[in-house]
């Protein structure tokens, strides 16, 4: 694994240890750190890592992992850390990134063509910074031929585990996953984790308008004739401008908007069919046919494993439907 001054330690801990867990029952991976220069590294808070070496460590790896850390989507990829990359990666079988270490393997070349994910909020910035990558911003991790992305740190996980299952099978790794009391596939992509009305607002002022309107009064119609009549434009000019910016309909942004209130709702306690009034929309089920389509979950489903981390608290209020 290709570590760094500000790598985050979840990111280089939560992998290590999925592969340190499968040894116990059995497997026998040999895990070594590495730097760009060979020199121990500070993580992002503040603990020290010693390395194993250089980017000419020996053996070459069958697995090369490139852990994340939050400088890289601020600031550009340093040319020494990039080579680092592209040379631990020449022998090696199978290339990996952990949440933003994804910018590492982009800035290496090792993404060019390729499928890749990386986490929800930096999505955007890699698909802009390295066009060549087909970047899957909902993806938990993303396989495209021997090179492996995934998102968050806890994804980091996630995709050890894939990969343990790739070397070792369904059953060691299951065992591992219920050592470490995580999930050996989790339901849903990223987008189930990502903060209400956090994304992008639209650059048109009219668009941006629409936002403030439908928060105002998610309970409206909304209409597109509603809509239009507004911002004094006609329902063709707004339904292109939409098309235009956003690659969306007047309906499905709204929609988009009343779900992100419907969860916040949601967060704060308050039942599932409570949110899809409050939210806008005209049932619980037309809410619940969202929330599967978004989430691959119920919003109920939802409420239970984002609201509270306390193992058996009741929630006030908790949801009726499921």
């Amino acid at each position: 694994m290709l570590v760094y001054d500000g790598v985050k330690l979840l990111d280089i801990a939560g992998p290590t240890e999925v592969f340190a867990e499968a040894n116990r029952l059995g497997a026998d991976y040999r895990v070594a750190l590495v730097s760009p220069t060979g020199a121990d590294v500070t993580t992002s808070i503040g603990i020290r890592i010693a390395v194993d070496g250089g980017p000419d460590f020996r053996p070459a790896p069958h697995t090369f992992l490139i852990a994340g850390g939050d400088i890289y989507p601020r600031t550009p990829v340093p040319p020494e850390l990039a080579d680092a990359a592209a040379a631990l990666s020449v022998d090696a079988k199978r290339v990996a990134s952990i949440c933003t270490g994804a910018f590492i393997l982009a800035a290496a070349g090792l993404l060019d063509g390729k499928r890749a994910t990386t986490h929800w909020k930096v999505a955007h910035t890699l698909a802009s910074r390295y066009p060549t990558t087909r970047v899957e911003p909902d993806a938990i991790y993303v396989r495209d031929g021997n090179t492996y992305s995934s998102a968050g740190v806890s994804a980091g996980i996630d995709l050890a585990l894939a990969l343990v299952e790739e070397d070792h099978g369904p059953d060691l790794t299951r065992e591992v996953a219920r050592a470490l009391v995580v999930y050996l596939q989790r339901a849903g992509g990223q987008s189930q984790f990502s903060a209400p009305l956090q994304g992008a607002p639209p650059r048109t002022p009219a668009l941006r308008s629409i936002v403030d309107l439908v928060t105002a009064d998610p309970s409206d119609s909304h209409s597109l004739t509603q809509l239009a009549d507004h911002l004094n434009l006609s329902p063709r000019h707004l339904t292109r401008l939409f098309r235009d910016e956003l690659s969306t309909t007047p309906a499905r942004y709204v929609e988009s908007i009343r779900f992100d209130i419907a969860k916040a709702l949601l967060d704060q306690g308050h039942t599932a069919t409570q949110a899809a009034e409050r939210a806008g929309f005209p049932s619980y089920e037309a809410l619940r046919r969202v929330f599967a389509r978004e989430l691959d979950m119920s919003p109920s489903a939802y409420q239970r494993r984002f609201r509270t981390a306390q193992r058996g608290e009741t929630a006030q209020g908790s949801a009726t439907h499921s």
